[in-house]
């Protein structure tokens, strides 16, 4: 059986996070495991509290899934801050890591932080290359481009917004061949598409980028939409498809996800990821 590790943080309310995560593994057949980097109050209105793990016991969970059942693929998400980040390169480089896809999470949907600002550059310099595809939604391409055009690391001059798909595809190819990572940019955040779902993804190796269009759905409901698609091309990554086929065939799963209309929570609900 494959094995997927999900390095992340926790939701209690089971929408997102390592939560999320277990349960998009346990769909796709391949079991899941987990290292919890934060544990958080949260819900379907939004984000209560952050408790941080210290990064030594962050280390020593790695340890102990590593030591014993390695894991075909890695998710990371959550990473709160620098010495978390840093507990993470280390043992991804000790262990030798395969197919790790990082969903850079800087805040939640309601605005509050999930990553402090003095780590993001070095998550763009030291994680980004190490993984096979990184997966921001546009706020977050925004700030990585304005991390790498100020240097300074805290993302205080944010980039233009990526309004066009022009600029969009500009965004990928720079963050893709400057960080030397393929990028999946997506677009539920985009405001030139308003019927369909478009994410970009950007390959380096081949100069190449692709279009993936799916429905977008009218359904208030999708917390945890991020943790879901990251886990998904895991665990797809780890069943042993290619990029391009991992991504498309975790998009079409996460858009039946938010189809079967779950409805929870006085806020905006979880996905069911049973389908």
């Amino acid at each position: 059986m494959k094995t997927v590790l999900s390095i992340a943080g926790s939701d209690p309310s089971g929408g997102a996070g390592i939560q999320a995560d277990l349960k998009t593994m346990e769909a796709h057949g391949v079991y899941g495991m987990s290292v919890i980097t934060a544990l958080t109050a949260q819900n379907t209105l939004g984000v209560q509290g952050v408790m941080e793990v210290p990064a030594d016991y962050v280390k020593s969970q790695i340890t102990s899934v590593f030591d014993d059942i390695y894991p075909n693929a890695v998710k990371i998400g959550m990473l709160p801050n620098l010495e978390v980040m840093k507990a993470v390169v280390m043992s991804i480089d000790r262990y030798k890591a395969l197919n790790i896809v990082l969903d850079p999470v800087m805040s939640s949907t309601s605005g509050t932080e999930l990553s402090r600002k003095d780590s993001r550059k070095y998550m763009i310099e030291e994680l980004f290359p190490r993984c096979a595809l990184v997966t921001p939604n546009i706020p977050e391409a925004e700030a990585i481009l304005g991390i790498l055009e100020d240097g300074s690391g805290g993302g205080n001059n944010p980039h233009e917004s990526l309004d066009s798909r022009e600029k969009i595809e500009e965004a990928g190819k720079k963050i893709g061949e400057t960080c030397g990572c393929n990028v999946l940019i997506k677009g539920g955040h985009s405001s030139f598409a308003v019927k369909k779902s478009m994410d970009y993804l950007y390959l380096p190796d081949k100069k190449e980028g692709i279009w993936l269009e799916g429905g977008r759905l009218d359904n208030p409901n999708t917390h945890g939409t991020g943790c879901t698609l990251s886990s998904a091309i895991a665990s797809n990554l780890a069943l042993g498809y290619d990029l391009e086929e991992a991504v498309r065939k975790a998009k079409r799963y996460l858009e039946k996800c938010i189809r079967a209309g779950l409805d929870l929570g006085h806020g905006r609900g979880p996905l069911l990821h049973r389908v």
